[in-house]
């Protein structure tokens, strides 16, 4: 590459997902459990180059261990940053769909008929709440409707 070319920059629209930058501590429960049955930590940390985020996953969700690695980037087309899944619970990649405005925070997606995930990051930005849910008539044992609060470990 010669001096007169320059290496392409990140689209500024990715600085949106700054908000999610760093490890977070979740704790719900499924709709039908009075209890704390769904404990997870997250990690969302740049790729070098800052085009994609990256997120490690581990959780406890009422009984089944779950571990995944998310990938995150930007489709200016649609002014969303789709992701893809690896999931130790699923052979095959799940693609997302995050919508972020603000503190307003939306996941998506169409697999398995299709669930989304509402939330809001407190205006401190250290606590993330939000409820996932299937869409009506397509709950299953790998669809499962929650409420979670995460609190920011660092």
């Amino acid at each position: 590459m010669n001096n007169s070319q320059q290496s392409p920059k990140p689209d500024p629209a990715l600085k949106r997902l700054n908000i999610l930058v760093g490890k977070w501590s979740i704790k719900g429960h499924t709709l039908d459990s009075k209890d704390e049955n769904v404990f997870a930590m997250t990690t969302f940390e740049w790729l070098p180059g800052g085009f994609f985020l990256k997120q490690t996953f581990e959780s406890d969700f009422a009984g089944v261990k779950i571990q995944s690695l998310e990938i995150i980037g930007y489709d200016p087309s649609s002014d969303t940053f789709p992701s893809t899944v690896y999931s130790s619970l699923f052979g095959e990649p799940i693609p997302y769909r995050y919508d972020i405005k603000g503190k307003d925070v939306i996941i998506a997606t169409d697999l398995g008929g299709g669930a989304k995930m509402t939330g809001k990051i407190s205006e401190d930005g250290n606590t993330f709440s939000g409820g996932w849910r299937p869409e009506p008539g397509k709950e299953d044992p790998g669809n499962v409707a929650y409420d979670f609060v995460g609190k920011r470990v660092k």
